[in-house]
């Protein structure tokens, strides 16, 4: 039975630091191949053999953008940020680096909207300037983060999902992700007589998205946060 193992990047990458804090690019790769194959294991022709796991994946594929390749000026310290040189660019870069490097993985990139960027204050601190808690001196520049917008990743990730169902090149599809848009590909999935398990990183789903899966199973630690 061959499993495919589909990973929305930008969901993985947050609930992975939520999970095992700082890492570096190749120990979060090897992070992700190490608890993702656990799927393989519900694969009861599958042991613990590193050739029988080999037979059992399909294929990873991890979904993701490359970073934002900009200069902006902060809002509040009017700052010129160049987010092509940040710490956060280079890191996300290498990790791209070392997943293309990983036996039976796939890198799917879409493009970042670079054109709709937008500056954004967290709700509860806007809660305490509407209640005149706080006032606009009293922010810092970490109060105001800019809100990036991924393309192209949901509909590579559904493409996928269609494209391995239809031509049945696997039994399973496992998604790790917590996004409902997913629903219809999960649907479709099932239609054509796919397993299809969600992995949602201990993070909660809603409603729809459990309806439409057959499983819901999480192979990754539980964060020692409460959410």
């Amino acid at each position: 039975m061959r499993t495919a193992i589909m990973v929305d990047g930008a969901f993985f990458i947050r609930r992975a630091l939520k999970i095992f804090g700082p890492l570096t690019p190749e120990e979060l790769a090897t992070r992700l191949q190490r608890y993702a194959c656990k799927h393989l294991i519900l694969n009861k022709n599958a042991s613990n053999t590193k050739h029988e796991f080999n037979e059992a994946l399909y294929r990873m594929f991890f979904y993701d953008c490359p970073p934002l390749q900009k200069k902006m000026e902060h809002p509040l310290t009017k700052k010129v940020i160049d987010y092509a040189s940040s710490d956060r660019a280079k890191w996300r870069l290498e990790l791209h680096n070392v997943l293309r490097r990983k036996p039976k993985m796939a890198l799917r990139l879409g493009v970042v909207d670079d054109v709709n960027c937008n500056w954004a204050i967290p709700s509860k601190i806007i809660r305490k300037l509407c209640g005149n808690k706080l006032s606009i001196s009293d922010l810092k520049e970490d109060d105001i983060t800019l809100t990036i917008k991924q393309k192209g990743v949901d509909m590579r990730i559904g493409i996928d999902i269609a494209s391995v169902s239809y031509k049945k090149q696997v039994h399973r599809i496992v998604l790790i992700s917590g996004d409902s848009d997913f629903v219809p590909a999960a649907k479709l999935a099932r239609r054509e007589g796919i397993e299809f398990i969600l992995d949602p990183m201990w993070a909660p789903i809603k409603p729809d998205l459990q309806e439409h899966i057959d499983r819901l199973y999480s192979a990754f630690p539980r964060p020692k946060q409460k959410e």
